[in-house]
């Protein structure tokens, strides 16, 4: 009886062990996983387009794209640009090429990868940025840097912004998030503003105003804050974006789009 004791003994604490070793796998398995975000905001395939005006001129074109979704580490993403350039008839006063990637991973809504490329006036600056978001590191040209979990860069913080409900926010509320640039970490403080209603080329729409507080790293080699109008509705598209550069001050306006994830409710018939 008791060889037969131990045997069930044995098998019980072999069973036991295996299911103790699936349940910390499955731990494990769950702290490696990523987070899940619900975005009805935009999908692949979306192209906005705006005159930037500097005062009553239309100086330059910029574009916002998700040209495709891509494979990276094993992620799908989605590769998002950002490109501004002057007209012609404005480059001899101050010419621009600015162009920014970001590979924004398509459940998470984190970056993976950043590119800056700046080009203005005289002044030229280019960066580029892997974000190890696991390991919770990022890898530039200039080393290597400890960075919070789920960090951003400022076009990748556009995009998941545009995810969040503002419906009950009120004025002066704010969401904090990170903004990884050069060899450091910033706070990007995206404030609440309240609501507007704004008409440009692409139409009129009930926006929300957001202002995020840009310590570095912005649109455009910015010398003060963003304030963005964007539609107050799932999609949550720019529609007017107003920023100081090192000249003045411009303001982009939405003049088109296309691709967007569902119907623009904001825009009035």
């Amino acid at each position: 009886m008791k060889i037969i004791f131990i045997k069930y003994f044995l098998i019980l604490l072999v069973a036991n062990l295996f299911f103790s070793l699936d349940l910390l796998s499955q731990t494990l398995s769950k702290k490696n996983e990523f987070r899940k975000i619900e975005n009805k905001a935009f999908k692949e395939g979306e192209k906005l387009t705006f005159d930037v005006n500097y005062g009553f001129i239309t100086a330059g074109i910029a574009e916002y794209n998700i040209p495709k979704i891509i494979n990276l580490n094993g992620r799908e993403v989605y590769k998002i640009t950002f490109g501004v350039n002057t007209v012609a008839a404005f480059d001899v006063l101050y010419k621009v090429r600015d162009r920014y990637e970001t590979y924004l991973d398509k459940e998470g809504l984190f970056p993976w990868r950043f590119e800056q490329h700046i080009r203005e006036g005289n002044y030229s600056r280019d960066f580029s940025a892997f974000f190890d978001q696991k390991n919770k590191k990022a890898k530039t040209s200039g080393g290597t840097y400890d960075i919070p979990l789920y960090v951003n860069d400022i076009v990748s913080a556009f995009y998941l912004v545009r995810t969040f409900d503002f419906s009950n926010f009120k004025i002066g509320d704010k969401i904090h998030l990170e903004n990884f640039y050069k060899d450091k970490t910033y706070p990007l403080d995206v404030v609440y503003k309240g609501r507007e209603t704004v008409s440009v080329k692409a139409g009129t729409f009930d926006c929300i105003i957001l202002e995020p507080e840009i310590k570095e790293g912005g649109l455009f080699k910015s010398e003060g804050n963003v304030v963005i109008w964007l539609t107050n509705d799932e999609l949550k598209i720019p529609v007017k974006v107003k920023t100081k550069i090192i000249i003045g001050s411009i303001d982009a306006e939405l003049t088109g789009y296309s691709g967007l994830a569902g119907e623009l409710k904001s825009k009035k018939k």
